[in-house]
């Protein structure tokens, strides 16, 4: 359409231009995604509607109707016939610049530079949206790559889920997430808050604040020693309660929630009566533990598929070192009971499979374990949507389908809720608006 001014009466014709570039816009405004599928799951509660179609405008949900509208010409219709479509799935716990190798992960440290993490990381991150995921927390990396990860993904040069990454994880000197660990004296030096590592209340205090500044969205910690770090115990108790209420204030003060590494009984309640916000794995979990969560609505992420991942891994010779392999033996085979009784208990539950241990891609296994140790199946749904969405504090935006959030939407064939494995095959992807995998028919309303 050509536009035309008057040199005559510079106001018209600027007048006429905006009706024109309006005109333009409201028909572009008006063409809409609409997504057809035989049941939706909203997770705004436990039901299931069947026969609806989700309308979609740039990236936002704009109307949910009955029976299957297909739109104007201008529009674009899925058909999901046969599908359940729900909310994106989010992950609370992965790592996308690593993936657990057997020994030649101890390895990579040395031989690995922040660019080999970096471009590793992108592939990894392309699976985990592929496999349905759409948000995930990425609980620690090596050199900060997934906040440049991060930074990729949202500019729309990398493909994958939206990020919100601790960067670094903070340790204490020789705890879980030293990056030294079992390294000769002359090559570990004396890493520092720069590096992740602290020792005392301003040492604490200086790491989060270089977390901040290194763009990082959180802060994770390790509480209690950890599975596969190269150092003895597994679950003794890390940072001392000053560290670590100093770490959960300048958090807050930087409007950062707090994530916690914790398989020790010890570790948790320093660490929940500190303040935090969520436990990472929390294997030793017992009444005390279950009772101040409870009390604290702190969130509980339990990662079962990374504890048997581990369990397994352990039975073979040569697999993990010698000082990791009883830790995995001990620790991993517990974490579902331990779910199992904290689910029962009234736990906060926030869906999290510590992925990087186990391979990208695989997050949505979690499921059937969570299942199998005795959650329903609408419920370990909502604890990966509606629930990490409130950990995340994002649950005006995401989480639900409902009007006027943002359209993250996936589907598979079938009924997740007769069938929970089937969502570790997911057909259609949708993620801020934009469909990233669709292996159903589509159809074009022009």
């Amino acid at each position: 359409m050509k536009v035309i001014f008057s040199t005559k009466n510079k106001f018209a014709g600027y007048a006429a231009a905006v009706l024109i570039l309006s005109q333009a816009f409201s028909i572009q405004a008006f063409a809409a995604t609409h997504i057809f599928a035989s049941k939706l799951i909203t997770s705004e509660d436990s039901k299931t509607q069947s026969d609806k179609t989700v309308i979609v405008e740039d990236n936002k949900i704009i109307k949910i109707v009955d029976g299957k509208d297909t739109g104007g010409d201008d529009d674009t219709f899925i058909d999901l016939t046969g599908a359940t479509l729900m909310p994106g799935l989010m992950d609370m716990h992965v790592h996308l610049s690593f993936q657990n190798e057997g020994p030649a992960s101890y390895m990579k440290r040395f031989t690995s530079n922040e660019a080999d993490y970096a471009i590793a990381s992108v592939d990894y991150a392309a699976k985990t949206l592929m496999a349905g995921f759409t948000t995930v927390r990425n609980l620690g990396d090596m050199k900060n790559e997934t906040v440049a990860l991060r930074k990729s993904i949202d500019s729309g040069v990398s493909i994958g889920p939206r990020i919100f990454t601790s960067a670094k994880s903070i340790a204490t000197t020789g705890g879980h997430a030293d990056p030294t660990n079992g390294q000769s004296a002359d090559l570990m030096g004396n890493p520092g808050p720069r590096d992740g590592v602290i020792n005392g209340v301003a040492q604490a205090r200086q790491a989060v604040r270089q977390r901040y500044k290194d763009g990082a969205d959180l802060i994770k910690i390790t509480a209690t020693g950890g599975v596969l770090s190269v150092a003895k115990s597994g679950q003794n108790p890390q940072f001392m309660t000053d560290e670590l209420d100093a770490i959960v204030q300048t958090a807050k003060d930087y409007g950062m929630t707090v994530a916690v590494h914790a398989h020790g009984k010890e570790g948790m309640k320093r660490a929940i009566l500190a303040g935090v916000d969520s436990i990472e794995h929390g294997t030793y979990m017992d009444r005390e533990i279950i009772k101040l969560m409870r009390k604290n609505d702190v969130y509980y992420v339990p990662t079962i598929l990374a504890g048997n991942f581990v369990a397994e891994k352990a039975k073979i010779d040569g697999y993990f070192p010698d000082i990791v392999r009883p830790k995995a033996a001990a620790i991993g085979p517990l974490i579902q009971k331990t779910f199992a009784r904290a689910h029962e208990n009234g736990v906060l539950i926030a869906f999290g499979t510590d992925s990087g241990v186990s391979a990208h891609g695989n997050n949505a296994q979690e499921f059937a374990l969570m299942v199998e140790a005795g959650m329903s199946e609408m419920d370990a749904i909502r604890s990966a949507t509606i629930n990490t969405a409130k950990l995340l504090k994002i649950d005006k935006e995401l989480g639900t389908v409902t009007v006027g959030k943002l359209a993250d939407l996936v589907a598979v064939k079938g009924d997740p809720l007769d069938d929970i494995s089937l969502l570790e095959k997911v057909d259609f992807v949708m993620k801020d608006g934009t469909v990233f995998k669709n292996t159903m028919a589509v159809s074009s309303g022009e």
